[in-house]
C-alpha cells in the first residue's frame, strides 16, 4: 500500500519509514525539516519538503493516491508548548486537522497517530498505567495530543475514517539527537562519548531520579507496521511496562560505553517533573499482537554502536 509518513525525516518517523519500505510498501514523506534531517530519509521514499499545515499538501494527496497516513510530524517539546501554547496548538491541532480533511476528501483508508503515554498518563495511581486511566493534561503539549485523539474519534464516527492511536513511552535509539526535548538517554550518551559529566535532577525522596518506561525505536516501528491492519479505532500504549530510574539509565550507559570514570553529578529538583511513569501494554499484546523484543541493555548497545559509527 502507499503510506504517507509525516515527520518521516525525524527520529521515530524515519525508523517507521524504513520498516514500511523493508516490508515492501510505497512510502511518501512530508517533512519541513525543522527538527528532522534529510539524511534520515530513506532513499527509496518519495520526499516532499512541506509543512503539514500548508495548502500545498493537498497536491501530494492528488499526485500520490495515499492509502494510509502515519502522522509523526509535531511540535514535540513540552517546555516549548508552555512558552508558546499558540504555536504549539497551531502546529499540532491545525496540522492534524489539515491532514484529516484531506484524508476524507481523498478516500484515505486509515490514519495512524503517534501520541504520548507519559505526558497523558504520568504520575497515575496505577503503574504500569492502562489506556483507560484518566488523562492528565498539565501542559499545552499534552492538551494538543489529547485533542488530536478526540478529533480522530470524531472523524471515525462522522466520516468512517479508521484510526489507531499509539501512545508511546520514552522512545530511544538510533537517530535520536541530544537537542531540545529528547529525554535523558541521548543527552547522557552524547556527554559520555564526549567525556563530559552529566547532571541528575532528582526529588529529595527519589535520589535515583524519576522513573520512565524506555522502549526501543525498532520495536516502536514494528508497532506502526502492525497498526496498518490491526487496532482499528483504538488507543494503544506502546512501551515495556518497566520503570527505570534516571540513575539506572546512566549506569547502564556507563557499562555499555565503558566510561565508568565520568561521574553523574547531582542537581536539585526540577519543578513539574513526573515522578513515575510506565505503560501497561496488555492491549498492545491483545489487539496488535505486539510486545517489545529488545531489552534496555541490548537497545542501548545498538544505540551506542550507531552513534560511534556516525562519528
Amino acid at each position: 500500500m502507499k503510506i504517507l509518513v509525516t515527520g518521516g525525516a525525524g527520529f521515530i518517523g524515519s525508523n517507521v519509514v524504513d520498516a514500511y519500505i523493508a516490508a515492501g510498501h510505497d512510502v511518501v514523506v512530508v517533512d519541513n525539516l525543522y527538527s528532522g534531517r534529510i539524511e534520515n530519509v530513506n532513499p527509496q521514499a518519495k520526499f516532499y519538503l512541506l509543512d503539514i499545515r500548508s495548502p500545498e499538501v493537498e497536491k501530494v494527496f492528488e499526485l500520490e493516491k495515499i492509502d494510509v497516513i502515519n502522522h509523526h510530524a509535531a511540535q514535540k517539546s513540552v517546555p516549548a508548548s508552555v512558552e508558546n501554547p499558540i504555536q504549539d496548538a497551531d502546529i499540532n491541532i491545525m496540522g492534524i486537522l489539515n491532514l484529516l480533511e484531506l484524508a476524507v476528501k481523498n478516500n484515505v483508508k486509515k490514519f495512524i497517530f503517534s501520541s504520548t503515554g507519559g505526558a497523558l498518563l504520568g504520575d497515575a495511581e496505577v503503574i504500569p498505567t492502562p489506556e483507560t486511566s484518566p488523562v492528565s493534561t498539565v501542559s499545552p503539549y499534552a492538551i494538543t495530543k489529547y485533542i488530536s485523539e478526540r478529533y480522530l474519534d470524531f472523524y471515525w464516527l462522522t466520516h468512517g475514517l479508521k484510526y489507531t492511536v499509539l501512545r508511546y513511552a520514552n522512545v530511544y535509539g538510533p537517530r535520536q539527537i541530544a537537542e531540545g526535548e529528547c529525554g535523558v538517554t541521548p543527552i547522557f550518551l552524547d556527554n559520555l562519548l564526549n567525556d563530559r559529566a552529566s547532571t541528575l535532577y532528582a526529588y529529595s525522596h527519589m535520589p535515583e531520579g524519576c522513573t520512565r518506561d524506555y522502549v526501543y525505536v525498532e520495536d516502536v516501528a514494528r508497532a506502526n507496521m502492525l497498526a496498518l491492519t490491526k487496532g482499528d479505532n483504538m488507543v494503544i500504549n506502546i512501551g515495556t511496562g518497566i520503570e527505570v530510574s534516571t540513575a539506572a539509565v546512566y549506569k547502564l550507559l556507563q557499562d555499555v560505553t565503558g566510561k565508568h570514570e565520568i561521574p553523574l553529578k547531582h542537581g536539585g529538583e526540577r519543578v513539574g517533573d513526573l515522578e513515575r511513569s510506565a505503560l501497561d501494554i496488555t492491549r498492545a499484546k491483545e489487539q496488535l499482537g505486539w510486545e517489545p523484543l529488545t531489552d534496555f541493555r541490548t537497545g542501548l548497545k545498538k544505540t551506542v554502536k550507531y552513534f560511534k559509527d556516525e562519528r
